[in-house]
């Protein structure tokens, strides 16, 4: 053998085994082309589905997304309609409104007897302004009283006697319907009371539950 031929042997063993590294390389891993994904659906008969799609009838609805050994990777939510979403909504609001509500509770009141002071103390306004209304009416009573008596003189009442006058007419209207409009406001005042001792004995039933859940934690 030359020289050279030495050599060239070792080259063509570098040579033959950089591109046997390189295809190495370049090989894509089983194991990275094998992890397919399987749908498992349920359709309207109850009856459980796998696949490697979904159909188009059920795609809108609940299924799960599994990899190549069965494990569940994501669960995906059936498309709520108009309506649901509304409801959730909702809820949701309720839900931030009762938070709210209970944040203040805890940080507003010290004890159960702070609730009721301050309901006692509204309840005396309620019924402070209740009175006032039903003087106002008794006092509209009186002027009523007073101005049919006028009214008396007059025509249709007294035969030959004058046309009741406008003045006197008006009176009488404005009387009336201020009567009425003062005797609705006791009757609310009455059902705005009613409204407020049951919202305060709901806040005194929470504030105590709010501080049992603190107490048992």
């Amino acid at each position: 053998m030359s020289a050279s031929g030495p050599r060239f042997a070792v080259m063509l063993l570098s040579a033959a085994a950089a591109l046997t590294c390189g295809q190495v390389g370049a090989a894509p891993s089983s194991s990275s082309t094998n992890k397919s994904i399987t749908y498992r659906w349920v359709d309207d008969q109850g009856v459980v589905h796998y696949g490697d799609q979904v159909p188009p009838q059920y795609a809108q609805k609940e299924h799960t997304e599994l990899n190549s050994q069965g494990v569940e990777m994501k669960r995906l939510d059936a498309q709520k309609s108009a309506d649901q979403q509304a409801a959730d909504a909702r809820k949701l609001e309720v839900t931030i409104r009762q938070k709210q509500h209970d944040s203040f509770l805890l940080t507003t009141y010290t004890s159960v007897g702070d609730i009721e002071a301050l309901r006692d103390e509204r309840l005396q306004q309620l019924k402070g302004q209740r009175a006032a209304a039903e003087a106002y009416v008794e006092s509209l009573r009186q002027r009523l009283t007073a101005l049919q008596s006028r009214a008396l003189l007059f025509r249709p009442y007294k035969a030959g006697a004058r046309r009741m006058p406008d003045d006197l007419t008006e009176d009488l209207v404005r009387t009336v319907n201020e009567m009425r409009t003062q005797s609705a406001a006791i009757v609310a005042k009455g059902a705005e009371e009613t409204n407020l001792r049951s919202q305060f004995q709901a806040d005194i039933e929470r504030y105590r539950q709010l501080h049992s859940v603190r107490t048992d934690r």
